[in-house]
């Protein structure tokens, strides 16, 4: 494994500087990486590694939604209202009837199927615009009308909804009843997430302003937390629906309210921390990558992918009628909101191994996904921001 873990890291920084010298994202050479060094490849990462790769993933976002919470003022996504809670789900449902429109038709597959691929496509990666996002907040652009802060909180919750929606689905290709309540654990889940997180955030704020300790051991703590709150979820599993992830947001958004210097000084160890778990996150999802799948599919995967992701946009665009943004402020939202990875790579097999006959074609749209999507979002953000929005 320690060989494995050295591979990943210097492959991954070294192709990421190249890529960032091309002009490129970084990113997009982390995944090279990992399709390079995974097992449809040259196969030279070892087994160990990819059985916890999941996990390994999982720390990664872990790491920028806690940075994320401990940049994001309250107030900020007050200003923004209405649209921030669109964000959450209509952009996602435009694209899943998108897939479901066009899927049956240029794929032969029933409109059941189309629905779970739509699924799959659907979620925004938090991984690939949060920490975009925070380095807009940074350096200022869009403050005045929250722009970026108005992208991250619907990436962060548009998850949520999907995963609902997929499981859902999966339930009712495979015999299941689907209820009413299936559904009702997507706002059970928000609520009680943003609860339990809130709720430990101010607990530690406490804790931090009655006993001296280092940042160091701050971070420990908290990392720590975050990880019981990720295994509650698992635990609670079908009992009472909680969303870890955004649990975890929530208690960095707790602490920046009650604490907010002691959440600058975290916020910057947290980036530290994310320039390795950037490179592991990465890399895993590209080990991820047969591109066997995508190199069958040919120009049919390809459009339903470009086809969802024109749905997506038109989405994003409805959510934002009638707010003060801009022609160029809303171009820049459309394209920040597209890009796919974590979720695909998690859940983009499944069907598969669930023995459906459209299993392979959802898991080689959710391959092919990643690799058009990932690297076109981060370009897209990264060369856009300075001329879409406005610097104050």
């Amino acid at each position: 494994m320690l060989a494995s873990l050295a591979l990943i890291f210097l492959l991954g920084l070294m192709l990421g500087k190249i890529f960032n010298q091309l002009k490129l994202p970084s990113l997009l050479g982390m995944i090279i990486t990992g399709m390079i060094l995974g097992p449809y490849a040259f196969n030279l990462l070892d087994s160990s590694i990819l059985d916890i790769s999941a996990d390994l993933r999982q720390l990664a976002l872990i790491i920028i939604l806690t940075r994320a919470g401990l940049s994001l003022d309250i107030s900020d996504l007050k200003k923004v209202g209405r649209p921030a809670i669109m964000m959450c789900f209509v952009p996602a449902c435009f694209e899943i009837v998108g897939v479901v429109l066009f899927a049956p038709r240029v794929l032969g597959i029933s409109v059941l199927e189309a629905a779970i691929m739509g699924s799959v496509l659907a979620a925004v990666s938090p991984a690939v615009v949060v920490p975009r996002m925070l380095k807009i907040m940074k350096e200022g652009y869009g403050k005045e009308r929250s722009v970026p802060q108005l992208i991250l909180a619907g990436a962060s919750v548009d998850d949520v909804f999907v995963i609902v929606l997929f499981t859902a689905f999966t339930s009712l290709v495979t015999g299941e009843v689907v209820s009413v309540s299936n559904f009702l654990q997507i706002p059970i889940s928000i609520i009680l997430g943003i609860l339990i997180g809130s709720l430990m955030g101010i607990g530690l704020t406490i804790l931090f302003k009655k006993f001296h300790m280092r940042d160091t051991v701050k971070i420990i703590i908290i990392l720590s937390l975050s990880c019981l709150l990720i295994e509650l979820q698992n635990s609670l599993e079908g009992i009472v629906p909680i969303s870890g992830l955004l649990s975890i947001m929530s208690m960095g958004i707790a602490i920046y309210q009650k604490y907010n210097i002691l959440a600058d000084r975290l916020s910057d160890k947290y980036n530290k921390l994310w320039v390795a778990a950037e490179v592991l996150l990465f890399v895993l999802v590209g080990a991820t990558v047969d591109l066997n799948y995508a190199l069958q599919a040919g120009g049919y995967a390809i459009a339903i992918v470009l086809g969802a992701l024109m749905f997506r946009m038109i989405g994003v665009y409805i959510c934002l009628l009638r707010t003060k943004l801009s022609k160029k402020e809303r171009l820049f939202c459309m394209v920040a909101y597209t890009p796919k990875a974590t979720v695909q790579a998690a859940i983009g097999a499944i069907p598969l191994s669930m023995g459906l006959a459209s299993g392979q074609q959802v898991l080689t749209v959710a391959v092919l996904s990643i690799l058009i999507t990932a690297p076109f979002g981060a370009m897209c953000i990264d060369h856009l921001y300075t001329r879409l929005l406005e610097l104050k």
